[in-house]
């Protein structure tokens, strides 16, 4: 019993003092465990910390943990650290995110298409971020720059990986285009 509290004071501590998202295998590996091991101690760390008394949290991101701030704790600490809260995503930044999101990995000449306008300044801001980031380049002419999505777009959106990502039904997708087609002859 002792050595299990020891292996979670030890997850805690990892999780602390790492500040990033942390690979469970990795975890497992410094703790000379196997993974699921690991993992149900995680789980055990995750639902201790869910308890209001606690203003931080573990959070999963597909096979990493994070410890983070609860939101709730937020504007205590930006009262205490005189730093302005982020800029709220605007319109442009949201649908940009969103085809990103759904698309990745994607290309600027991408999302343009699908947009129907310039998109430098809409990915530029999401880099900056830290919601979206350069997966890699396509092996193409010009070897254009591959986007995709970081923890921190999960993190932000509260889910643990892509797939809780709601799915966008047929018909929607015909209505949008729908949408695009009339604005399109309006502006023309």
């Amino acid at each position: 019993m002792e050595d299990k509290i020891n292996k979670k004071a030890a997850l805690e501590a990892i999780l602390f003092a790492m500040g990033d998202a942390v690979e469970v295998e990795r975890m497992a590996q410094a703790l000379e465990m196997d993974k699921e091991q690991a993992l149900s101690l995680l789980k055990e760390l995750e639902a201790e910390y869910a308890d209001a008394s606690h203003g931080m949290a573990i959070l999963c991101l597909g096979d990493k943990y994070q410890m983070c701030t609860k939101p709730e704790q937020y504007e205590t600490l930006i009262r205490l650290c005189h730093v302005p809260q982020k800029p709220v995503l605007t319109d442009v930044l949201l649908e940009t995110l969103s085809i990103i999101a759904y698309k990745q990995p994607v290309t600027k000449a991408e999302i343009e298409s699908i947009r129907g306008v310039k998109s430098d300044f809409a990915v530029n801001k999401l880099v900056e971020y830290h919601l979206v980031c350069e997966l890699g380049r396509l092996d193409a002419p010009g070897r254009p720059i591959l986007f995709g999505t970081t923890d921190d777009f999960l993190r932000s959106f509260g889910v643990s990986s892509l797939d809780e990502l709601p799915a966008i039904k047929a018909e929607q997708v015909e209505e949008f285009r729908q949408e695009a087609m009339e604005e399109a002859e309006i502006s023309v």
